[in-house]
């Protein structure tokens, strides 16, 4: 069988009572807090924003390498092409033929050379 035990409340020691601060001065400073975080969220979205202004360039100096990229690869294609023109057989045989005096060889005048086997 549970018997309940009855406490005597606890006295608490007494102290001076707390003074209570003015209204005014609450309130002023909640205002005064209010403004500090006012200051504060300003210079944080200032610095987002800061930050946004200095990715925007970045991206246009990146946009400007990129098209000249593409031109500098549209040239280097360019050059290709005529470097393979240029050294096509067709092409080389005519120009040793006139300048050089160069012809072919008459396929009845060729020999071969034979090797012993090993």
């Amino acid at each position: 069988m549970a018997v309940a035990v009855a406490r005597a409340p606890r006295q608490r020691a007494r102290t001076q009572p707390r003074k209570r601060q003015p209204r005014k001065a609450a309130s002023a400073r909640r205002i005064a807090a209010g403004a500090v975080w006012i200051v504060l969220m300003g210079v944080l979205l200032a610095g987002v924003v800061a930050l946004n202004v200095a990715v925007l360039g970045l991206n246009l100096g990146f946009d400007q390498l990129t098209q000249e990229r593409a031109q500098l690869r549209a040239q280097n294609a360019e050059l290709a092409s005529k470097l393979a023109a240029r050294a096509s057989s067709p092409r080389t045989a005519s120009l040793a033929r006139r300048t050089l005096g160069v012809v072919t060889a008459d396929p009845s005048t060729t020999t071969y050379l034979h090797l012993n086997d090993r």
